[in-house]
């Protein structure tokens, strides 16, 4: 994979901040925001972190973070500094950095670190996808009865009147896993698992995701099958894309 100096810098950069993080992990202190999501001190000092960087060598280029917002331009950066802080919050070192650039609303640049787990996924666009500078693809699943399948937490598929379509999957498939937030993309990514249903997120968790979905061979869309997921997501091998959009209501 050809890493262009805009990903080597994206890569440095959320490998950075997310060990940042590692310094309050199993002891970070919880606050709530006025929507009710948790944050810590560890995702206000991450995103600041990198919108220093950002600012420093790119100081034209528009910011969007889930600490302090920004700018909806269709060309910026989108940063997460912690994806899965409730899980961060509880020491499940299934949390990431998540740092993507997009264009005209749609990501160029992705990638995904795991400080705890030691791993970072990253993508261009055309480019491919890699893990810890590794190629990665999907994996060629094609039997339901023995794939995996993540999911997001209960409440959220509830919520939607999914309940019902999450519990069928579980019972014809080998195993669901609740392996949520950028963690369960990952693992399609990764060839791991062979699905992610994600009903409720914001353009931060799922920008980046989406790219390293796709660059490794695999499809990422909305509920309604649309290529850029906004709402929800549903990350798959490809194999499985159009069952998962008709079991979940969507197509």
């Amino acid at each position: 994979m050809r890493v262009s100096p805009r990903l080597e810098f994206a890569i440095r950069v959320a490998r950075e901040a997310g060990d940042l993080t590692l310094r309050h992990f199993g002891s970070a202190q919880v606050e709530y925001k006025a929507n009710s999501t948790p944050a810590t001190a560890a995702d206000r000092e991450a995103e600041a972190f990198i919108r220093e960087a950002i600012r420093q060598t790119f100081p034209s280029e528009d910011i969007y973070g889930e600490e302090e917002g920004g700018s909806y331009s269709k060309t910026r950066w989108l940063i997460d500094p912690i994806d899965g802080t409730k899980s961060f919050a509880c020491g499940v070192p299934l949390f990431a950095t998540l740092l993507s650039f997009e264009i005209d609303g749609l990501p160029e640049v992705g990638v995904a670190h795991f400080p705890a787990l030691s791993m970072t996924l990253a993508a261009s666009k055309g480019g491919g996808a890699t893990l810890n500078g590794e190629p990665i693809r999907v994996s060629k699943k094609r039997d339901l009865a023995t794939s995996t399948f993540c999911c997001a937490g209960h409440r959220s598929f509830d919520r939607l009147g999914l309940t019902g379509s999450l519990v069928a999957l579980a019972q014809e498939c080998m195993a669901t896993r609740t392996w949520c937030d950028a963690y369960g993309h990952a693992l399609v990514a990764m060839g791991r698992v062979e699905g992610m249903i994600d009903p409720v997120l914001e353009p931060y968790d799922i920008s980046a995701m989406s790219l390293i979905v796709e660059e490794a061979g695999g499809k990422c869309t909305n509920f309604g099958g649309s290529a850029w997921p906004k709402g929800g997501a549903i990350s798959s091998n490809g194999i499985f894309h159009d069952e998962l959009l008709r079991r979940f209501r969507c197509e």
